[in-house]
């Protein structure tokens, strides 16, 4: 009897390796050169994974995916619109307890881009329409970069700046992986379908990797020393509250709005994430002068958070009873019309 309940609550590997990466981040960050070569191996890493998303998935596929209307509108719609709703009234209600930096960081955090690689790498990982997440999560973050500073513009009063090194690390980290797989997806498209045990390494891996950098990255920065015990239990169960918030509303809304299983695993994954890795730059320009460590404090622990829920959302969603179509990830669906 207690084995076989010991054996239903077994810790999922995957989950085990994400908090091993943020143990191993506050005990031993990766700092100076370490740090840099460590940002390489997961640029890398990211870049390896766009180029076997393009060698593996059919030109009708990404064509598909980008013209899927809907499902880009409606994240969208759940990026831009529902997050800075909630963002704004969560400060609002949390900023007596939790300080105006910390209060404007959740509002800052709820303005932000889909994360691109995590969203797409988890969308991989459940199943789910890759190819829509693909062309949502990529324009999400290029619109991001004009959407979000007018936002926090608006929002916080804040003057904000146009990022040209966000269009081009866009372009060559993942567009130009892509592309070239796309090309050579002729010759090397059936070998890598045939081995797609290399694909979910890269996945789960090159999540692993962002991870521990980012981690890394705000322990240096003094993530612990810069906020108080109570001030950040709370800020923890804010985000919680905003990320599950969120996951429910995106879930609900893709049901009711008839889209298929495959597309709602896009939706909710896509319209849940925000980016640390473009809201660290933009932070630094629209917050100059200002306390950035705290304001981008909410971001960086709802990263985490982020991370560790949807690695367990995604596992859930794959292992689901329905075989995946054989030559794809995951098919690529459209929504009934209605």
């Amino acid at each position: 009897m207690v084995k076989s309940m010991l054996s239903r609550f077994q810790p999922d590997p995957y989950m085990t390796a994400i908090v091993g990466m943020v143990v191993l981040a506050t005990v031993l960050p990766a700092r100076g050169t370490t740090a840099h070569a460590m940002g390489l191996v997961t640029t890398l890493a990211i870049a390896l994974l766009f180029f076997l998303y393009g060698a593996r998935l059919s030109r009708e596929a990404v064509v598909a995916g980008l013209t899927h209307w809907r499902l880009q509108l409606t994240v969208f719609l759940c990026t831009f619109l529902l997050f800075p709703l909630l963002g704004v009234g969560l400060g609002a209600v949390l900023r007596p307890f939790i300080g105006a930096p910390l209060s404007l960081g959740l509002v800052f955090l709820a303005t932000l881009p889909s994360t691109v690689q995590s969203s797409i790498a988890f969308t991989s990982i459940a199943r789910g329409n890759v190819a829509a997440a693909l062309c949502s999560a990529s324009v999400s973050n290029l619109v991001g970069v004009v959407v979000t500073p007018v936002l926090v513009g608006l929002l916080l009063s804040t003057h904000g700046g146009f990022s040209v090194d966000a269009i081009r690390d866009i372009a060559l980290q993942l567009f130009l992986p892509f592309f070239l797989g796309q090309l050579l997806r002729r010759w090397i498209g059936p070998w890598i379908l045939g081995h797609k045990r290399l694909t979910g390494y890269v996945d789960r891996g090159s999540i692993l990797l962002v991870v521990y950098t980012a981690f890394s990255a705000g322990v240096v920065e003094g993530l612990w020393h810069q906020v108080d015990g109570r001030s950040l239990a709370i800020l923890l169960l804010a985000d919680a509250l905003l990320l599950a918030t969120v996951l429910l509303a995106t879930t609900a809304l893709s049901r009711m709005l008839g889209f298929s299983k495959e597309d709602e695993i896009a939706i909710v994954f896509c319209g849940s994430k925000k980016s640390l890795a473009s809201g660290l730059p933009m932070a630094n320009i629209l917050f100059a002068g200002q306390a950035v460590g705290l304001l981008v404090l909410p971001l960086m622990l709802f990263h985490q958070i982020q991370l560790m829920a949807c690695a367990a959302l995604a596992r859930r969603y794959g292992a689901r009873a329905d075989d995946p179509l054989s030559g794809q990830a995951a098919p690529v669906s459209r929504a009934p019309a209605r």
